[in-house]
């Protein structure tokens, strides 16, 4: 009898153990904006544990003189920093320089280390709708989820990748912007932030068409203008579309990736772009932080 009790609460305890471990990562799953679900929870627990725990030091970066500088990417993003040297510029300059790639890449911290942990960002989207999302993300004093992540930096650099300048009608143009006008609206908030946006890089010739390239530059020309920059001081746009980008209008090839940039039929810009275009991304970044600077410190 009493084996049979032991045996009864024991059963009773772990029931209640697994109904709390569920909860919790119920829990976990929303305050990450995530959907909660089983398959892939081990390495998003990893992370956010991770991430959590790490970030006293993630913020002992922070001077107050924005220098700290964190920046969301997939594979362009990636090649941009190797091949065009920005990392090590950066540092020369006095930054700490991370990056964020796709969740299974994670974080790199201002050495070049990988961080083995990840901001967790919801479906690796870092096309416009996923940024939107991400910065509806609510804001926590903890890496609790991909905004809240960002913001432990001074200067949050984000890039959308090529696909998305495949443009082809002129309402995905006008829903492009409207995402961006809500990722502005959210930037708007963080007034002791820099934002930086790139625009998005053209595509390779074979991958698109004379019409989606042209929508592809108006995008691009419409993130740089005093439409959409006026009236917000910390946030820029580097304008990687149009140095990547054809500029000769009678080229059959006029707003794509230029011929010298690219290899064979793939949209991602060749080593001799990265290593063209990562200074002067570089000191954009510098040039940005710099006027920001100089415009807080106005009377």
């Amino acid at each position: 009898m009493k084996r049979s009790k032991i045996t009864t609460r024991l059963i009773t305890a772990a029931g209640i153990l697994i109904v709390l471990a569920v909860v919790t990562l119920a829990v976990i799953h929303v305050l990450a904006g995530r959907t909660p679900r089983w398959r892939g929870s081990k390495s998003f627990l990893k992370s956010f544990i991770r991430s959590t725990l790490d970030s006293r030091s993630v913020k002992s970066f922070r001077s107050g003189d924005y220098t700290s500088i964190i920046f969301l990417h997939q594979s362009t993003g990636r090649n941009l920093i190797d091949q065009g040297k920005v990392r090590e510029q950066l540092q020369q300059s006095g930054y700490a320089f991370w990056d964020h790639d796709y969740n299974d890449i994670g974080l790199r911290s201002p050495n070049g280390q990988f961080t083995s942990y990840s901001y967790n960002v919801p479906k690796d989207n870092t096309d416009p709708d996923g940024l939107a999302g991400i910065f509806k993300q609510p804001a926590y004093p903890l890496p609790f989820n991909t905004f809240s992540g960002l913001l432990q930096h001074e200067v949050i650099i984000i890039k959308s990748c090529f696909p998305n300048s495949d443009i082809r009608s002129q309402e995905r143009l006008a829903q492009l912007k409207a995402w961006y006008l809500e990722i502005r609206s959210r930037m708007d908030q963080y007034p002791g932030k820099v934002f930086i946006l790139f625009t998005p890089p053209p595509l390779n010739p074979a991958e698109t068409s004379l019409e989606a390239a042209v929508r592809a530059r108006a995008l691009a020309d419409w993130l740089e203008s005093d439409e959409f920059l006026k009236g917000h001081p910390n946030v820029s746009v580097f304008d990687f579309f149009n140095l990547l980008a054809e500029q000769e209008p009678a080229a059959a090839d006029y707003n794509m990736l230029r011929q010298s940039y690219r290899n064979g039929n793939d949209s991602h810009p060749n080593q001799l772009a990265n290593e063209t275009i990562g200074p002067l991304f570089t000191q954009f970044v510098i040039d940005s932080i710099q006027t920001y600077r100089s415009q807080a410190a106005e009377p």
